[in-house]
C-alpha cells in the first residue's frame, strides 16, 4: 500500500498528479483483491464477517506485513481510513453482487496487475527509504505486492497460490521491486516509482496472456533391474508444470 510516506518523504518529494494517480490505482488494488478475498469466502460459504476477514487479508494484509517488519511509524492502514473503508467496501461488494462474469474478467486482471507493480515498487521504495538495502527492498517489495494473497490463502487452509497453480505473479512483483531500487540508487525515485510500476503490471499481463508458469521440482524416478549378478539402477528426472488450482 502507498501510505503517506511515498507522498512526504523527504528531500524526494512525490506530489501532484503522480501522488494522486498512485493513490488511485492503490485503492483501486485493494477494493480489486478485497473482492477476490470475497469471492473466495463465497466458495468457502462463509459468514459476512469471513467475507470482511478475507477481504482485509486479500487487500491490506502484504502492507501491513512490510510495514510491522520495518517497524516504522503504524501501518499504512491504520492511518488512512480510506484503505480498511476501501476493503470493507469490496467484502460488501462480493456478498451482494455475482462476479462470474465477462466485465469481471476482463477487467479484475487489468485492476490486479497494476496493484501488483504499484504495490512492489511503493514497497520497495519505502524499504530504500529508511536506509535498508537492495535486498531487504526486493523482498519487501515483493512481500507487499502478494503478501495478502498469500495470507487469505492460508486462512482458508489451501496452498497459496503464488506457490503455483496460477501464471507468473511473485516472479513479477519481484522485477517490479528490483526495477525500482535500480532508480533508487540512481536518485531517481519519482522516476522509478512510475517505470517499476509499468514493469510489473506489464509482466504480470504479458504472463497472462502467454500463460507463462514457473516449472515444478523435478521428479525423480527409480527403477531396479538386475541382470545377472549386478543390478541395475536406472533414474529419469522429469520437470511438470504447475497444474491450476481446482478452488
Amino acid at each position: 500500500m502507498l501510505g503517506t510516506l511515498v507522498i512526504e518523504t523527504p528531500g524526494l518529494p512525490v506530489q501532484g498528479a503522480v501522488a494522486e494517480l498512485f493513490r488511485a490505482i492503490d485503492l483501486l488494488g485493494v477494493f480489486g483483491n478485497a473482492v477476490l478475498g470475497g469471492i473466495v469466502a463465497r466458495r468457502r460459504k462463509l459468514d459476512p464477517i469471513g467475507f470482511v476477514a478475507l477481504a482485509i487479508l486479500s487487500g491490506l494484509g502484504g502492507g501491513v506485513i512490510r510495514d510491522v517488519l520495518l517497524q516504522h511509524g503504524p501501518p499504512a492502514a491504520l492511518v488512512d481510513d480510506a484503505y480498511i473503508a476501501t476493503a470493507v467496501l469490496g467484502a460488501i461488494a462480493a456478498f451482494f453482487l455475482p462476479f462470474a462474469n465477462r466485465l469481471w474478467a476482463i477487467t479484475f486482471p487489468v485492476i490486479d496487475a497494476l496493484a501488483l507493480g504499484c504495490w512492489a515498487s511503493t514497497g520497495a521504495f519505502k524499504t530504500s527509504s529508511i536506509g535498508l538495502g537492495w535486498l531487504p527492498a526486493v523482498l519487501l517489495g515483493t512481500v507487499t505486492a502478494v503478501g495478502g494473497g498469500a495470507l487469505r490463502d492460508l486462512t482458508v487452509q489451501r496452498t497459496p497460490q503464488i506457490f503455483g497453480g496460477n501464471t507468473l505473479y511473485a516472479t513479477c512483483a519481484v522485477a517490479a521491486s528490483a526495477v525500482m531500487t535500480v532508480f533508487w540508487q540512481f536518485e531517481l525515485a519519482p522516476v522509478g516509482l512510475v517505470v517499476a510500476t509499468l514493469v510489473g503490471s506489464g509482466f504480470c499481463l504479458l504472463a497472462r496472456w502467454r500463460g507463462w508458469q514457473l516449472w515444478q521440482g523435478l521428479s525423480w524416478e527409480y527403477s531396479f533391474e538386475r541382470r545377472g549378478r549386478m543390478p541395475r539402477v536406472s533414474v529419469r528426472v522429469r520437470g511438470e508444470r504447475h497444474q491450476p488450482d481446482s478452488t
